[in-house]
């Protein structure tokens, strides 16, 4: 009988996680399938990983990642992919946002030939609508600007084989953007919609800050335009400079007019220096990247497993 393995990724979870492994249950008990559930505690500062450890002695199916720290998703995702032993693998959140009751529909679209059977928000409801605006705005600026499709309200919430998770592990990149990996490396995919579902407890770990941090990351990992958009910008000023500097020098050869205005240059010096502090730190985020890729350091650190228990 063949496997199906779940990564669920866990911050600071104490109160969600029993009622997520209940449902959870549920409705892999409809699946002819043998499973395995692996929690990734991501240096949650709770009793997460204790709740984790008191279900494991109740289901041995169940194993775990501790971080020695808190890595982010990125890095637990990938951790739970580095460690699933199933033929086919999902990623989940304990909140309960990613509803369980999608997976056997996940995959019996598997069966009929889909390497990859992903979900997507239809609605944002419950969700700050200055976050929601952001959001689609995200998606409508990195379709354009990047080769790789990335799809609205698309979650990390997905059933994949054996096949596309072995191609997501050869990419070993420290800077990762799951969504646009998932795109990066194709295969055949299937979209189901649902409407946006609330936490079941706890609160959301992400803010505006992290996911506009989050939106950088995605944009300067699947696209270079920001560095020719850059060039342009660089490209556009030179040329006002050098016709500026032909109108002054002519004025002052046929009227006489000498060179004045004192505001203007400051304002004109000012706009300048922000263009290139603009560009500088667009070029410095590429190079940021860069300099983290080749320090070649662990994408996350393990603190305990279920193998270390006694």
């Amino acid at each position: 009988m063949k496997k199906i393995s779940i990564i669920v990724s866990c911050y600071n979870e104490e109160e969600a996680i029993p009622l997520f492994y209940k449902e959870l249950i549920n409705n892999l008990s409809k699946m002819e399938l043998n499973y395995e559930i692996i929690f990734i505690d991501d240096g949650s500062k709770d009793k997460t990983l204790e709740v984790i450890q008191t279900l494991r002695k109740e289901d041995k199916n169940i194993r775990y990642i501790s971080f020695s720290r808190n890595f982010g998703k990125e890095a637990a995702m990938i951790a739970g992919l580095e460690a699933v032993t199933g033929d086919y693998i999902t990623f989940m959140d304990a909140d309960l946002q990613d509803p369980p009751a999608l997976i056997p529909v996940m995959y019996n679209y598997l069966k009929k030939g889909y390497d990859c059977v992903g979900t997507r928000r239809v609605t944002r409801k419950g969700e700050p609508k200055i976050r929601s605006f952001f959001a689609r705005m995200f998606y409508k600026i990195i379709n354009k600007l990047s080769k790789v499709e990335m799809v609205d309200g698309a979650r990390d919430f997905r059933l994949i084989n054996r096949r596309m998770a072995d191609a997501i592990l050869s990419m070993k990149e420290y800077n990762r953007y799951s969504k646009g990996i998932f795109s990066f490396v194709g295969f055949k995919t299937k979209w189901l919609e649902y409407e946006n579902i609330e936490r079941v407890a706890g609160k959301s770990k992400w803010n505006f800050w992290k996911l506009f941090k989050y939106a950088i990351e995605g944009i300067v990992g699947y696209s270079t335009f920001p560095l020719v958009v850059s060039a342009f910008i660089g490209l556009f000023f030179c040329l006002i400079s050098f016709i500026m500097i032909i109108i002054i020098v002519l004025k002052t050869l046929l009227y006489g007019d000498p060179v004045s205005g004192w505001p203007s240059m400051m304002c004109a010096i000012f706009l300048v220096g922000g263009i290139q502090l603009f560009v500088m730190g667009v070029m410095g985020s590429y190079l940021s990247k860069t300099y983290l890729e080749t320090k070649k350091r662990p994408i996350y650190i393990v603190r305990l497993t279920e193998e270390d228990e006694s």
